[in-house]
């Protein structure tokens, strides 16, 4: 079987509105995603033991794992097809770890995609949705990777067609926040967000309909981690920036430029005021 190559890109949630907690303790949420560069690249071969090497900027980040999701993934499917889970899987790992983009959770979708193509299982998105449904929250918007509006606790996913194409600067501090630890920090009460129908497919239509909602997580992580408040404040500052916002549980933080042009000059400009920081620029695709 010749190398199988999948491509895993980053999660970026462009509002996060938390409607409610359940009985259980999870979280209600309903969130407007996109997708887009950097990615993780991720190379499937066949044979042997099932093994794992992570290489890239950030696989530092992964050495203390001791059950990486991508190996977790990879097993679900053996088992899920009753074939021995055998595979030599390369994770070059470009997006930052805990950071709020779904970097685990998209490996993790890319490893399912990958090796069911590998194996030649012949397996439809909807036999692999139970199978990422099992992996994390985010595992099922991330098989799709495609404009998607998340509900619930990740089990309502509706595909959005028509999105205008966005030009994002992102930012880390290159410092973890905790998921769980944002999470515990929401104090409520909870409600339903704004309803103004379905994100519009016009650029200024939409971002008055991300002004009306927000990162409810924000807050919380902002308390944990100072650092991400100095970044909403540089990206803010940017000329042409016209939105601000955190993503997902943190820390990564995202502005939304008028043009695309502004993303270069302005990924300097942060890049040279603090070193300390992961810039990347990204667009997302018009759908």
């Amino acid at each position: 079987m010749a190398p199988v190559e999948e491509l895993a890109a980053a999660k970026i949630n462009l509002d996060l509105w938390v409607v409610g907690r359940r009985a259980d303790g999870y979280h209600e949420l309903d969130s407007l995603v996109v997708f887009a560069p950097p990615c993780d690249r991720l190379r499937f071969g066949a044979g042997g033991e099932l093994t794992l090497e992570v290489t890239g900027p950030f696989a530092a980040a992964l050495a203390d794992e001791p059950d990486n999701l991508v190996l977790r993934a990879a097993r679900r499917l053996a088992a899920r097809v009753g074939r021995a889970p055998e595979a030599r899987i390369t994770l070059d790992k470009r997006i930052p770890v805990a950071a709020g983009l779904g970097g685990g959770s998209a490996d993790a979708a890319a490893t399912l995609r990958g090796l069911n193509r590998l194996w030649r299982l012949g397996l439809s998105a909807a036999d692999l949705a139970p199978l990422a449904a099992g992996l994390g929250a985010d595992v099922p918007v991330c098989l799709a990777s495609r404009p998607t509006r998340m509900r619930g606790v990740g089990d309502r996913l509706e595909a959005i067609d028509g999105l205008p194409e966005l030009a994002l600067l992102l930012v880390n501090p290159r410092q973890p926040v905790a998921t769980a630890a944002v999470f515990a920090g929401l104090a409520g009460p909870f409600g339903p967000p704004p309803e103004f129908g379905p994100p519009p497919g016009e650029r200024g239509l939409l971002l008055e309909w991300l002004r009306a909602r927000a990162n409810h997580l924000e807050a919380p992580a902002r308390r944990l981690l100072p650092a991400i408040g100095e970044m909403l404040e540089a990206l803010a500052g940017q000329p042409g920036c016209a939105l601000a916002r955190m993503s997902g549980s943190g820390a990564t933080c995202f502005g939304l430029l008028d043009e695309e042009s502004a993303l270069a000059p302005a990924a300097a400009a942060l890049a040279k005021a603090h070193p300390e920081w992961w810039v990347a620029t990204t667009t997302t695709a018009a759908r």
